[in-house]
């Protein structure tokens, strides 16, 4: 009985191999072809239309690059740039400072504490947008609640700007720092117990074992981890816009210069679909470092 189900599986790749090619793509490809679509709807088809109105002329048709060279020469769009570039560099360091040895610990817990942490981290990572920005306000605002306990025991504590960059910060830090825990949490676990020990035996101590054994086999994930993290703060926009009190927020990003240039404004409607383009770009050459550093890291497995 075994020999002739071993023998039906070559006669079934046999009969597939001898099909029509197309019928043969069809029976490989038939159950991506739902997600494929999707994806071609939902995301290609909006990237390749944004790419075209980005040089298309003031009537939406024609060729023309009067639209990027306008946005690269205005000073404001080179603000938005540089701004978002460090505001979310600077929430994917203290995410890498604050959830690496956060991961650390919570992979040497014990079951029970473990699972209490990683739902609350679960909780802090979809907690976002018009929800985050509340609660910032209700806790760092001008009459929030630590604002309004510190000044009662004495302090004269002013609480940050919340569209300013310190406030930008401590608010993405909150939702970023628990994904950049989710995201590394794997990787931690490569670090085994026997290698420590194996160390030990050689005479090496802790700082020399992270320095020649955890660390390189740790950093290319937790590098890939930041550029996560990199790449989705450049892209906020509810969260921002939230703690935007004015038009003019306090220190300008990119998604809201879009989100100006959309409601209308006196930098015309061309400007949008470039500073989108541009946004393509950063994730384009993040997600490519992420795959290299990703094949790095792999080379330990």
């Amino acid at each position: 009985m075994q020999r002739a189900l071993g023998d039906a599986a070559p006669v079934a790749s046999r009969r597939i191999a001898g099909r029509n090619p197309f019928v043969r793509w069809l029976s490989d490809w038939g159950p991506a072809l739902p997600i494929i679509v999707i994806s071609a709807t939902l995301l290609i088809l909006p990237c390749l239309i944004m790419v075209r109105r980005s040089f298309a002329g003031p009537e939406g048709t024609g060729f023309t690059l009067d639209n990027w060279q306008s946005v690269l020469a205005s000073a404001s769009a080179w603000r938005a740039i540089g701004n978002t570039v460090m505001l979310a560099a600077t929430v994917a360091t203290v995410a890498t400072l604050v959830g690496g040895p956060l991961c650390w610990m919570l992979t040497r817990m014990t079951r029970g504490w473990r699972t209490l942490h990683m739902g609350l981290l679960t909780v802090a990572n979809n907690f976002s947008g018009i929800g985050l920005a509340f609660g910032f306000m209700a806790a760092l605002g001008t009459y929030g609640m630590i604002t309004l306990g510190l000044r009662s025991m004495g302090f004269d504590f002013t609480p940050p700007v919340p569209s300013g960059f310190v406030g930008l910060v401590i608010a993405y830090s909150y939702g970023f720092v628990p994904m950049y825990v989710l995201l590394t949490l794997p990787a931690m676990g490569l670090v085994r117990q026997d290698w420590w020990e194996a160390c030990q035996c050689c005479g090496a101590s802790r700082p020399e074992f992270w320095r020649y054994v955890g660390l390189p086999m740790l950093l290319p994930y937790l590098g890939a981890g930041w550029i996560l993290t990199f790449t989705s703060a450049i892209g906020q926009y509810a969260l921002p816009l939230a703690l935007s009190n004015s038009s003019m927020p306090a220190y300008p990003l990119i998604t809201l210069d879009m989100s100006r240039n959309m409601l209308g404004s006196l930098f015309g409607s061309q400007r949008m679909p470039v500073m989108a383009v541009i946004l393509m770009i950063f994730a384009i050459v993040s997600l490519l470092a992420y795959r290299q550093l990703l094949k790095r890291g792999a080379k330990w497995l």
